[in-house]
């Protein structure tokens, strides 16, 4: 059984807002995503972004930017995408806790097989993404 969802959580050294800034810098937003998202499902600043994400059309990997592989994509249809969620909270000290959930893998366009792969090409990718946007945006706060 492959799981619909994959979540990831980090928490940033710097407070929700400056995140938020820097998440939805659309510069930013488009290099650290290599061009793997899709439409804007909600916008609620500074908490929520969610988009989708397509896979059929060879869905790009949030871990380097790279099409996915064709045993992910083959079997699926034009139509697969996923739902990523990006939800921002305020921790003590002047923190914020981002929590990624990425839903829809078991959605009709994602057979098992290319589901899990899906899953865990995401569940890498997503991991090395959430650090790299720690990294940046603790160094950018630092800075100011």
């Amino acid at each position: 059984m492959v799981a619909d969802s994959i979540q990831r959580e980090i928490t940033i050294a710097a407070p929700r807002e400056r995140v938020w800034e820097e998440l939805t810098r659309p510069e930013f937003l488009g290099a650290w995503l290599g061009g793997a998202h899709g439409p804007v499902e909600r916008v609620e600043p500074p908490a929520v972004l969610a988009f989708r994400r397509p896979w059929g059309d060879g869905g790009r990997s949030p871990a380097d930017g790279a099409p996915a592989p064709a045993a992910v994509t083959s079997a699926l249809t034009s139509a697969a995408t996923t739902l990523v969620t990006l939800t921002l909270t305020t921790e003590p000290g002047d923190h914020t806790r981002l929590r990624m959930t990425e839903s829809g893998f078991t959605a009709p366009g994602f057979p098992g097989k290319a589901a899990r792969a899906g899953t865990d090409r995401s569940g890498t990718g997503w991991t090395r993404r959430l650090t790299d946007l720690a990294c940046h945006t603790e160094r950018l706060t630092l800075r100011r």
